[in-house]
């Protein structure tokens, strides 16, 4: 393109895509030797992060952690100090069926162990 001559913008912008188009159609291809020295050379320039940060990004960060600890604690607290509903899981040891053991949270659900079914 000259200075003295004008173009329309709309020569420019066919023209340009034209040289998209052709690019496109033919993208370059790195060799995959220059791909393997690019990515050694990148390991080898990048820190590495301690293993306890990689293990915080591995659970989703703090918020991962926060999560996990809440979770923690509150089944550590449920099992030492289990709510009166729950069901003891050392009563049903031993028994045939759940039925012979107290089961003092089913029937405070209305469910009676005792009733025949159908009757």
């Amino acid at each position: 393109m000259h200075w003295g001559t004008q173009m329309t913008d709309r020569d420019d912008d066919d023209m340009l895509e034209d040289v998209f188009m052709q690019a496109r159609a033919a993208p370059p291809v790195m060799p995959d030797a220059l791909v393997r020295r690019v990515l050694a050379d990148a390991a080898t320039v990048q820190p590495r992060a301690p293993w306890w940060q990689q293990m915080l990004r591995a659970v989703g960060g703090p918020a991962g952690v926060g999560g996990l600890v809440t979770a923690t604690v509150a089944g550590f607290w449920i099992g030492l100090a289990p709510p009166a509903q729950a069901l003891d899981p050392l009563a049903l040891v031993g028994t045939d069926t759940a039925a012979e053991a107290e089961l003092p949270g089913l029937v405070a659900f209305g469910w009676d162990l005792d009733e025949e079914d159908g009757a």
